[in-house]
């Protein structure tokens, strides 16, 4: 087996265990003004900065209260739109009552009417997360690429967006795999080292 193949396996065997993790973790009924405080508490968000978020599925976390308190601060705000498989994800802007679409994997997506923009802050889903900047994503690669494709052209912050018991000691990765720069929970939003301020 390859030193590829045996990271694949590792992340496909962590994916299970994270899945089924998420899936027990109980919001706090406060998470939204956590999650809120936390963010704008930060220096995480540059002002003014365009940010791009996600709509969550399953047991993520709950972004759009968050989106929304951007859009106040006068934040351009977008959701990720999925336009193929093996590509970087498109940024359409979004504000609250703007007609949504259902993309590929069920994730509600702005309508291909919504402007596209570049954004310089990527709120994050994932699945695990370590003190190392790594996180565990559903194996699809969009973010990857699409932050890959992003930093080409200029600093973009990378901040995950989870539970704080989605972390674990070690997610594992490769030459692919996008490092973040901050990560926000419930109970934190802190810097990684090394990461974009």
């Amino acid at each position: 087996m390859t030193i590829t193949a045996d990271i694949d396996e590792a992340k496909r065997a962590m994916r299970r265990e994270a899945t089924a993790r998420r899936r027990e973790i109980a919001a706090p009924d406060d998470a939204d003004p956590l999650l809120i405080d936390n963010l704008l508490g930060s220096r995480a968000v540059p002002d003014g900065a365009p940010v791009s978020g996600f709509w969550p599925i399953g047991s993520e976390v709950d972004m759009v209260p968050v989106l929304r308190a951007l859009a106040a601060r006068g934040h351009a705000v977008a959701l990720p739109v999925v336009v193929g498989r093996n590509r970087p994800l498109v940024f359409r802007t979004w504000r609250e009552g703007d007609a949504m679409a259902e993309g590929p994997y069920g994730i509600r997506e702005p309508l291909e009417s919504a402007p596209e923009i570049a954004p310089q802050v990527l709120l994050v889903p994932l699945l695990a997360f370590d003190r190392a900047g790594y996180r565990l994503g559903y194996g699809g690669g969009f973010y990857d690429r699409s932050l890959a494709m992003l930093r080409e052209d200029g600093p973009v912050t990378a901040i995950g967006a989870a539970w704080a018991a989605q972390e674990v000691p070690a997610v594992p990765h490769d030459q692919h795999d996008q490092p973040l720069d901050w990560m926000l929970t419930e109970r934190e939003c802190f810097r990684i080292a090394g990461g974009a301020s």
